[in-house]
């Protein structure tokens, strides 16, 4: 089968999403892609609530203030909410701790299919669900196809478009297209950022986790069978660790200061105290008149995080996810059995799954692309930059960001990182390829460094990222124009820039009094 279109977007996550809601409601047919059966990709098929910044309510970009604002209606809708709850203007259906907005992911999943419903029905927008992409055709600097094969069936479908647009999970077209790109760490004397290593690795990639959700059923027995690899991670201590993954204990990730944790009691010992339970929780009881609904919790702590091997450039990544399942399911029957909670069960309705675990891995670094700029720990580490002058101005700025330059352990045998950065703006450099023209980014592909893409890879910015290059894709076309022109032309960025700013309802700059904000 073959098709043709404007604008073709595979890899259907926050980004992906994004870029095709915008292209489309500039007037481009679109195809979006993507290999699970949800949409949502980090918020829904990973099953990570989001990590927001403080300022979300007020400076979200345009369509994520728009998801936001459905998700909530959605409960409202039709949930038995409190009288409170349902009065309270930013309802939080889970109460997690790890942001003010945690709930279920398939209220994320359906909700998204709201937003692009009108356009499916018109015919100006084609979603393939289950379809993951395995050749790209290049001529010259242009990608001008894309085949991708249905999961199920094994049939394949080729799709040309003028604009391609990778939102995948790891940067699947960077790989297929033979689009210049980096993996894992930079070297400090390539870079010159402070928490770079001295030597460039590309095996050095953040851990990745297999999430699941939890409900707790008190007096009840739910220990699952006893996992084949069980003895491996109950005894295995990696040399930066505490200890055994399968406990309760982990470091701070800023000091690296050993931790204990309690899973339903808070611990009156941590300056902000909490348990570990709440803090993914999704659905909180206080919130609904019908108590049959539970609490329920998304785990994904650091137990969960896998850093024996690297997905991208690794010896075998199958092995690498089989063996992140695994260590998941041990974390769980060690949490039933060791851990003294029998009562845990996994919830596979919440999961969208027969198993329970998530539908695919929660994935923190992917290839990069290597782009015309590249944002560095200069640019937006507190550290890095002059004493309280805040993040770096971009003058290609196309949205906005705010997140801790947060690195999970890696496969190199690394600790956390975890530094502060300023809110910071996302530049339009950062998402132009160096060579190919018609190839852009939606994901955590952009042009960051292992360092910054600690910072630019959580929900909000992911999705200021697909907005921003649906807005791009949309303009060039009317315009007759390449990204790299619209960039390097003032008159060009600025008629971009007012496209996003009038039209898209996106703001690009921070108050100096955000830009310029430490914890």
């Amino acid at each position: 089968m073959e098709l043709a279109t404007d604008v073709l977007v595979v890899g259907g996550g926050l980004g992906g999403v994004a870029a095709a809601l915008t292209a489309v409601r500039l007037g481009r047919r679109v195809v979006l892609t993507e290999p699970t059966d949800w949409l949502g990709g980090q918020l829904t098929s990973q099953l990570v609530p989001p990590d927001e910044h403080p300022w979300i309510e007020q400076y979200a970009a345009s369509g994520y203030a728009e998801l936001r604002r459905r998700i909530r209606d959605y409960y409202r809708r039709n949930y038995p909410l409190t009288p409170e709850a349902a009065a309270d203007p930013l309802l939080d259906p889970g109460l997690g701790v790890v942001s003010r907005f945690c709930h279920e992911p398939r209220v994320a999943a359906a909700v998204l299919e709201e937003m692009l419903a009108p356009w499916r029905a018109s015919g100006r927008l084609r979603v393939f669900l289950e379809h993951q992409s395995v050749a790209a055709h290049v001529v010259g600097d242009e990608i001008e196809a894309v085949t991708l094969r249905d999961v199920r069936s094994g049939d394949e479908l080729t799709v040309s478009a003028t604009y391609v647009v990778d939102a995948t999970e790891l940067g699947d077209l960077l790989e297929l297209g033979g689009v210049e790109h980096v993996i894992g760490a930079e070297g400090h004397e390539q870079t010159g950022e402070l928490h770079a290593p001295e030597v460039a690795n590309p095996l050095d990639q953040q851990a990745f986790s297999w999430c699941f959700a939890l409900e707790h059923r008190a007096g009840e027995d739910h220990t699952i069978d006893r996992p084949a690899t069980y003895d491996h991670w109950r005894d295995t201590v990696a040399p930066f660790w505490p200890g055994p993954q399968l406990s309760w204990t982990d470091v701070v990730p800023v000091t690296l200061e050993q931790r204990e944790w309690k899973l339903l009691e808070a611990n009156p010992a941590r300056r902000a105290p909490f348990s570990l339970w709440r803090y993914r929780q999704i659905l909180a009881r206080s919130n609904f008149i019908d108590k049959a609904i539970p609490d329920v919790t998304v785990v994904n702590w650091p137990q969960l995080d896998y850093w024996e091997q690297p997905l991208v450039g690794g010896p075998d990544p199958a092995k690498a996810l089989a063996a992140s399942r695994d260590l998941s399911l041990s974390f769980l029957y060690w949490m039933q059995t060791e851990g003294g909670y029998p009562g845990l069960t996994l919830r596979p309705d919440v999961t969208g799954t027969s198993d329970g675990l998530a539908k695919a891995p929660y994935i923190r670094e992917s290839r990069r692309i290597q782009a015309e700029f590249t944002v560095l720990e200069q640019h937006v580490g507190v550290e890095a930059r002059p004493d309280g002058a805040g993040s770096e101005v971009f003058e290609d700025t196309v949205g906005l960001g705010r997140y801790r330059i947060d690195l999970h352990p890696s496969t190199a045998g690394r600790t956390y990182v975890d530094i502060e950065a300023y809110p910071f703006q996302i530049p339009l450099g950062a998402l132009i390829p160096v060579r190919v023209d018609n190839l852009l980014p939606a994901n955590k592909n952009i042009g960051t460094t292992h360092i910054t893409n600690g910072c630019y890879r959580l929900h909000p910015v992911e999705w200021s990222i697909g907005e921003a290059v649906g807005a791009l894709v949309g303009f060039c076309l009317t315009e007759g124009l390449s990204p790299r022109k619209v960039r390097n032309d003032p008159t060009h960025l600025a008629d971009y820039q007012r496209l996003l700013t009038d039209t898209l309802k996106i703001p690009l700059a921070w108050p100096d009094e955000i830009r310029t904000h430490r914890e």
